[in-house]
């Protein structure tokens, strides 16, 4: 294993009273990419909002590792779903939200964060769509204009939530494409999903259901035994040599994204 990213030792999150992720402790290393998969609820996108300090513990801790004595900074990309498409700003507005980290809500944009933004656009392929409302994309399209928004803030370490669900094929392909290309430059990518295959195709992957079950290489997290504790038999089939979860809440849509065919 690479150095470490990120750590949690005896790690509780909770929203008052209701607990999201019991007593759990996990490494995360540096570099690659990290799937975080379990069924809803299991806490996923949890522990994203802890990583990048939107949620504190209510006990253990969880800490995100210096590199070369500089502090990590972190860029935190939410599904387009979970945001309100129909807010009034165009697609560059969305994107240019990415540098008020450096630049604060109202600070001047400088040649740079400009710079920044373009790039990041160009990567997603959407730089034709700049003056576009968000409510006028289609599902596919804001979810790209949201990774970009991500990409554009300076990071180390990428937190994406579910960024491949349900898309489009040339929208998933884009977006797959990029988290591929972040990991060449020694970025950390720590993603949630539903995807079997995804998870399997991973650097390192962290199973849960409201704690962390198993973490560590996809081969041995993802067992037959691991799977059937989490999700249970009756969720779990077996075509040929290939396992499937079945999902009632992620089954795949004709003509959208199946990575991998959501097998291994």
């Amino acid at each position: 294993m690479s150095s470490p990213a990120i750590i949690a030792s005896d790690l509780v999150l909770a929203y008052g009273a209701k607990v999201a992720i019991d007593r759990s402790s996990f490494v995360i290393p540096r570099g690659g990419i990290t799937a975080l998969i379990g069924p809803n609820g299991s806490g996923k996108s949890t522990l994203l909002a802890a990583i990048a300090g939107l949620i504190e513990p209510v006990s253990g801790g969880i800490e995100v590792v210096a590199a070369n004595g500089e502090e990590q900074r972190i860029a935190f990309v939410l599904q387009s779903t979970k945001v309100n498409d129909s807010l009034p700003v165009t697609v560059r507005e969305v994107v240019t939200m990415g540098r008020y980290a450096t630049t604060g809500a109202h600070g001047r944009l400088g040649s740079d964060d400009l710079d920044a933004v373009d790039r990041a656009m160009a990567r997603m392929g959407i730089r034709e769509l700049a003056h576009r409302q968000l409510s006028e994309l289609s599902g596919g399209q804001r979810q790209r204009a949201f990774v970009a928004q991500g990409l554009a803030q300076d990071h180390e370490i990428l937190l994406l939530d579910e960024p491949l669900t349900g898309l489009d094929l040339t929208s998933a392909q884009g977006i797959d494409d990029v988290i591929h290309d972040e990991t060449q430059t020694g970025c950390t990518i720590v993603m949630t999903t539903h995807d079997l295959a995804e998870a399997h195709y991973a650097n390192h992957a962290l199973l849960m259901a409201g704690e962390v079950v198993a973490s560590g290489a996809p081969e041995d997290v993802l067992t037959m035994h691991n799977l059937t504790s989490v999700y249970g038999p009756h969720l779990l089939h077996m075509e040929g040599e290939s396992l499937f979860i079945d999902d009632p809440a992620h089954r795949p849509v004709p003509g959208r994204h199946l990575h991998r065919d959501r097998s291994v």
